[in-house]
């Protein structure tokens, strides 16, 4: 019972028939913060190798199903993330100087270097920080929209979530509850073709992830999720349906992940060069920059113009990063109760004594008053 898949513009950037009547600058705008994605988490994997951050999940190939469907959002939503949507974040309100304060766990960062790098969060744009672990936030997302609808709010929660978190307790449960209830929410399935090393082919008997909706009741659409348009009119439909009362929605928005699940993974010990190869031939960039020069919404060499500032703009911010103050140390303590209790000063006190001896600790703030 799979649905056609909604596309727009074809691989060659094409448009067909009944495409939807965007603004050009809105065109331009989607185009731009998917280029923004991508220089980016370039210059993430570039610092990750040399050693200057720790890790970073790269969403190369996926920049058109995460910028078109989260650009739909309206400000007072929700994003629940499942990795790699920090530039979705950075489209909705996350500043570039946070996002790398993150990424290199200093004393900017508004997670005082608690959450290992990559996993963003940012209360002004409704951005909840997220966990490693798969399909989690999926019921989170359930319990907040059922929250939402009970006070009446008109706010939306979209999470999203790859291929492979189909297979929690998390999915499961979440569509079930949301179904049940019929709460404001929308689930956003990136199948980027592998789930670390499971292929999406050995995920599931189902005919397409769209049919696992109909187990609890949830309509679904099928999107190609390299066209940005696509996915930015479904996610559009799918939130509608839910502001208006009408409850969840499940989009399956099928991509590809060029690059490895992390920048731990090695992809060519499990998947076929020509496979790669055959999907970068599918840039979802390319795709909509060849319609935009078709449409004559950029020029030839504008889209290098507009890398080359993005890249210039993220470099600058880097220098700035890399110079910031390490978290202090005392913030290992801190936080959880209005004032720290004896015990935990003891133990602060105890730590610092044995990092200054062995000579690895940072200047610290001095040990606390017992």
């Amino acid at each position: 019972m799979a649905n056609e898949r909604l596309q727009y513009l074809d691989p060659s950037g094409r448009a067909r028939s009944g495409l939807p009547d965007l603004k050009p600058e809105r065109l331009r705008e989607l185009f731009i913060h998917m280029l923004r994605v991508r220089c980016v988490e370039r210059r993430m994997l570039d610092l990750q190798r040399a050693g200057r951050i720790g890790f970073v999940g790269t969403a190369k190939g996926l920049e058109a199903a995460i910028i078109g469907s989260a650009a739909a959002l309206d400000k007072n939503d929700w994003l629940w993330s499942g990795l790699r949507e920090g530039g979705a974040a950075l489209m909705r309100g996350l500043p570039l100087s946070e996002y790398l304060a993150q990424m290199y766990g200093n004393g900017n960062d508004t997670a005082k270097g608690r959450q290992m790098s990559n996993h963003f969060q940012h209360a002004p744009s409704h951005y909840p920080s997220w966990s490693s672990v798969i399909g989690t936030q999926i019921p989170n997302a359930v319990g907040a929209a059922y929250a939402a609808k009970l006070r009446g709010s008109t706010e939306v929660h979209a999470v999203y979530f790859g291929d492979g978190a189909s297979s929690s307790n998390g999915f499961h449960s979440g569509l079930n509850m949301a179904g049940t209830w019929q709460v404001p929410v929308v689930f956003v399935l990136v199948d980027n073709g592998w789930a670390i090393s499971l292929s999406s082919r050995d995920q599931t008997a189902a005919e397409s992830y769209g049919d696992k909706g109909a187990a609890y009741g949830i309509p679904a659409q099928e999107v190609d999720g390299n066209d940005v348009v696509a996915c930015h009119v479904a996610m559009g439909e799918a939130l509608e349906r839910a502001r208006s009362g009408s409850g969840p929605s499940l989009l399956v928005l099928s991509t590809y992940r060029v690059s490895g699940h992390s920048s731990s993974d090695d992809p060519a010990r499990y998947r076929d060069p020509a496979e790669v190869a055959a999907w970068e031939r599918r840039d979802p960039l390319e795709r909509m920059e060849r319609y935009l020069l078709g449409a004559g919404l950029l020029q030839e060499g504008d889209a290098a113009t507009l890398e080359q500032g993005l890249l210039d703009e993220i470099d600058s911010a880097i220098h700035e990063q890399e110079a910031a103050a390490p978290v202090r140390l005392k913030t290992l303590v801190e936080d959880v109760y209005s004032e720290v209790p004896r015990h935990l000063r003891e133990q602060y006190n105890r730590f610092l004594e044995v990092a200054q001896r062995h000579g690895k600790a940072q200047p610290g703030d001095g040990a606390f008053p017992l």
